[in-house]
C-alpha cells in the first residue's frame, strides 16, 4: 500500500499509539515513593520530546527521547520516535538501529515497519527493503506493488514480471501495473513477452476493447502491420460501434490502398465525441497530407476540416494553411495560417506566410502593420524590412519604404536573390519621389545582381 494511501490512518496512529503505549504509565497518580519520582520524569522528558519535536528541534527531542529510554527502555514507540528525529538530523545509522529496536520491540506493528521500509528506500537500501515489505505484504496485499516496484529499481525484472502477473491475477488489470510492465519491457527488450501477454487478455476477454487496441499499438510498434490490422478488423467484428478502432484503421486502410474506408475512417474519428482533439487533428493532418496527393478527396477534406473547426492546433491550422497555398488558394491559406498564428505568435514560419500573403492579397495596411511590429520583436530579419518597404511603397509612402529598405539591405548575408529585390524596390521609390537618376542606380544594381546570378 502506498503511504499516500494511508496518511490519514497513519497521522491517526501518529496521535493515539503514544497514548495507548504510554497507559501502562499513570502520569495520574499521585507519588508515594521512588516509583511516582520515575513517572514524573519520565512525562516531564516525553512531553518535552514531543514539543521539541514540533517546533522542528530535532537534537533537543532526541536528548529526551533518550532520557525517556533511560527511565524505561521497554516502550517500543519511544525507539520510532527516536529514528524518526534521527533521520531528521541525518544520522542514518543511529535511526535505522532505532527504527530496528521499535519493530524488535514490536514485530507486529505496521507503522513501525512501514517506516524502516520508507527509511530504506530512502537510503536506496534496496534489499533490506525488499526484506521489509514482505513483512507488510502479511497486512496489506497491496504492498506487493510496492515490492514489484523495488525489483524493478533493482532490475530483477523477471521478478517484478512474476508478482505484476500474480496481481494482475488476484485484482485484474491497472493502468499504474500496466505502466511498470511496459517499462520493464522497455528496459529489457522483450517484444515478443510484451505482445503474448497482450494476446493472452484478449484471450481471456475478447470483450474489452482496450485489450485490443494495445494489442493493436503494440504490433504496429513492432512492425507487425498486419497482425495490427488483422486485430483492428477483428475488433470492429465484435464492436462493430467503436469509435476508438478508427484510429488505427484508418492508416491501415491507406496503406492498403482502400481510399473510401480511409475517409470513412476519418470521418469517424473527427466526429467522435470520445477521441481527444490532439488526435482528431493528427488524423486531420494525415488526411491534408493524403488530399494534396489525391485532389479529388477534397470535398471530403473540407467536410472533415467544418467537423473540427474551432479545435486549437497550431501544427494542424499551418499544415491546412499550406494546403490551400498548394492549390492556389490564398484567401482560406491566410484564414488558417492566421489562425495558427493566433495560437502561436512567435511562429515566424507562419508570421512569414501571413506577411507575404498580405502582400500576395493586396492587404497593403495589414502588411505594412504586421511587419512594423515584427520588427520590434525581430530586429535583424532582412525579410521584414523587406516587406515593410513593399507595404511602405504600395501605400505611396516612398521615404519610409526608403528608410526601412536601407536598414534592411545592413542585414543581408549572402542572398542575391533578396538584396536584388530590396534595390528594385528602392528604384520603385525613388521613382515615386521623382528622382529618376537614383531610380535607375539602384534599378541597374538590380539587373546586374540578376545577370551575376
Amino acid at each position: 500500500m502506498s503511504k499516500n494511501n494511508k496518511i490519514t490512518i497513519f497521522l491517526f496512529g501518529i496521535i493515539f499509539i503514544p497514548i495507548l503505549t504510554f497507559a501502562q504509565v499513570n502520569f495520574n497518580k499521585t507519588p508515594d515513593d521512588d516509583l511516582g519520582d520515575v513517572e514524573d520524569q519520565f512525562q516531564e522528558a516525553f512531553y518535552e520530546a514531543l514539543k521539541q519535536k514540533g517546533i522542528e528541534n530535532y537534537d533537543r527531542a532526541v536528548e529526551s527521547l533518550l532520557k525517556c529510554i533511560e527511565l524505561d527502555a521497554s516502550i517500543p514507540v519511544l525507539y520510532f520516535e527516536l529514528g524518526k528525529c534521527y533521520n531528521k538530523i541525518k544520522n542514518f545509522g543511529s535511526a535505522e538501529d532505532a527504527f530496528k529496536k521499535a519493530v524488535s520491540k514490536d514485530p507486529d506493528n505496521e507503522w513501525f515497519l512501514d517506516e524502516l521500509y520508507g527509511f530504506y528506500v530512502s537510503q536506496n537500501e534496496y534489499e533490506k527493503a525488499v526484506k521489509t515489505v514482505k513483512q507488510l505484504v502479511e497486512y496489506h496485499p497491496d504492498y506487493k506493488e510496492d515490492l514489484a516496484s523495488l525489483y524493478l529499481r533493482m532490475k530483477k525484472y523477471d521478478d517484478a514480471l512474476n508478482i505484476l502477473d500474480e496481481l494482475d491475477e488476484e485484482h485484474g488489470i491497472s493502468i499504474t501495473r500496466d505502466m511498470m510492465r511496459n517499462r520493464i519491457y522497455e528496459l529489457t527488450g522483450k517484444k515478443k513477452d510484451q505482445i503474448k501477454n497482450l494476446e493472452k487478455r484478449v484471450d481471456d476477454n475478447p470483450e474489452k476493447e482496450s485489450n485490443y487496441l494495445a494489442l493493436i499499438y503494440r504490433y504496429s510498434e513492432n512492425n507487425q502491420k498486419e497482425k495490427a490490422f488483422e486485430t483492428a478488423k477483428e475488433l470492429l467484428k465484435i464492436k462493430p460501434n467503436s469509435k476508438l478502432v478508427h484510429l488505427a484503421l484508418y492508416k491501415f486502410y491507406l496503406d492498403d490502398n482502400d481510399a473510401e474506408k480511409a475517409i470513412e475512417s476519418m470521418k469517424i474519428v473527427v466526429k467522435s465525441s470520445e477521441i481527444k482533439p490532439e488526435a482528431k487533428l493528427k488524423v486531420l493532418t494525415d488526411f491534408v497530407a493524403f488530399v494534396s496527393k489525391n485532389p479529388q478527396y477534397e470535398t471530403d477534406l473540407v467536410e472533415a476540416t467544418a467537423l473540427v473547426e474551432g479545435t486549437n492546433n497550431s501544427k494542424t491550422l499551418t499544415e491546412l494553411g499550406q494546403y490551400y497555398l498548394a492549390k492556389n488558394n490564398k484567401e482560406k491559406a491566410l484564414e488558417n495560417f492566421e489562425a495558427a498564428l493566433k495560437l502561436e505568435p512567435n511562429n515566424f514560419g507562419v508570421l512569414k506566410n501571413v506577411m507575404l500573403l498580405y502582400l500576395d492579397l493586396k492587404k497593403f495596411n495589414l502588411a505594412n502593420e504586421a511587419s512594423s511590429k515584427a520588427l520590434d520583436n525581430y530586429p535583424s530579419q532582412p525579410l521584414l524590412y523587406l516587406i515593410n518597404g513593399v507595404s511602405f511603397n504600395e501605400l505611396n509612402q516612398p521615404q519610409k519604404a526608403i528608410d526601412a529598405l536601407e536598414i534592411g539591405l545592413d542585414y543581408i548575408i549572402d542572398d542575391v536573390k533578396m538584396e536584388s529585390d530590396f534595390y528594385n524596390q528602392l528604384s520603385k521609390a525613388y521613382t515615386l519621389l521623382n528622382n529618376t537618376a537614383k531610380a535607375k542606380t539602384f534599378s541597374d544594381k538590380a539587373k546586374q545582381l540578376q545577370n551575376t546570378n
